[in-house]
């Protein structure tokens, strides 16, 4: 008994060891991709995705269940790695990233602009590019005809998210040509932005092109928008998944992103929700370290 005991100990074994727990690949998965994954996932079978409520990538209907791009790559990635796919609705791009650092979720698709400050603490797999709109409800849009016509106006905006500095850069625009500077609304997500314009708190709210498309075709009549120039500092931002770097999950994700636009997904996703003209050539690793 000693003996067998020793002979175990010799390889590697532990008791509680997520890895026993661990099932093969499933049929249809890429193997050297799930075997790749960290224990946790491989023996729950589940990655756990968190996001917040952020047409057209994560809509939330009223009975839970979640459409939209998010969820499109999410089951395609789930088929890759052979695990099924998960989402909790957080009210925060904060609460999504300080979730991921709890354990409380594995990924979150943003889509989060890649920053050299945020990959200190994860990785991040870059799938699409965007610059920014300004959605306008309709009773307003005679006032609004350009970006540069939101100079001294308030623009509600996701906090912390991809168009403050956008917005910061509209500004200086406006500071430069004479004008006072945008008065920036910090919400927390896209649809308190929208809220705010209807309320009267905000003449404008900040989004991705591809938020506004989707706003301004859903809500037909409601909405008009306006896109932020390069000569207004516009820039086309890098927009990624995010992953805790501690779990060393983001190389096999930015794998399972490769394997994506290899067999032609990434593109039949993009395609199916108009937004060709933002696609990337390729996943790009910790994009925000590398600029």
């Amino acid at each position: 008994m000693l003996a067998a005991a020793l002979l175990l100990a010799g390889c590697g074994a532990t008791f509680g060891d997520p890895s026993d727990d661990a099932q093969p690949a499933p049929a249809g998965s890429d193997a050297s991709l799930h075997d790749a994954l960290p224990d946790s996932v491989k023996s729950s079978g589940v990655l756990r995705f968190a996001g917040d409520s952020h047409p057209p990538y994560r809509t939330v209907a009223s009975d839970g269940s979640i459409t939209g791009i998010d969820k499109d790559f999410q089951d395609a990635l789930g088929k890759v790695l052979g695990v099924r796919t998960e989402v909790s609705i957080v009210e925060s791009l904060p609460a999504a990233l300080q979730g991921m650092l709890a354990d409380r979720y594995d990924a979150f698709n943003g889509p989060v602009k890649a920053t050299a400050e945020r990959e200190k603490q994860f990785d991040t797999v870059t799938w699409m590019t965007t610059r920014t709109s300004y959605v306008v409800p309709a009773k307003g849009s005679a006032a609004i005809k350009d970006a540069a016509d939101l100079c001294g106006k308030r623009v509600a905006l996701v906090a912390a998210g991809v168009v403050e500095q956008q917005v910061k850069n509209l500004s200086a625009y406006c500071r430069k040509n004479g004008k006072p500077a945008v008065q920036a609304v910090g919400l927390a997500d896209t649809n308190s932005t929208l809220l705010a314009t209807q309320s009267g708190r905000a003449e404008a709210a900040g989004m991705t092109q591809a938020s506004a498309i989707d706003v301004t075709t859903q809500q037909k009549g409601a909405y008009t928008s306006v896109t932020q120039t390069e000569e207004q500092g516009a820039t086309a931002d890098k927009l990624a998944l995010y992953v805790p770097k501690s779990t060393g999950l983001g190389p096999v994700m930015q794998k399972a992103w490769t394997e994506l636009f290899r067999t032609g997904k990434y593109r039949e996703i993009m395609k199916k929700w108009g937004l060709t003209e933002v696609m990337v050539s390729a996943p790009e690793f910790d994009a925000g370290t590398a600029s």
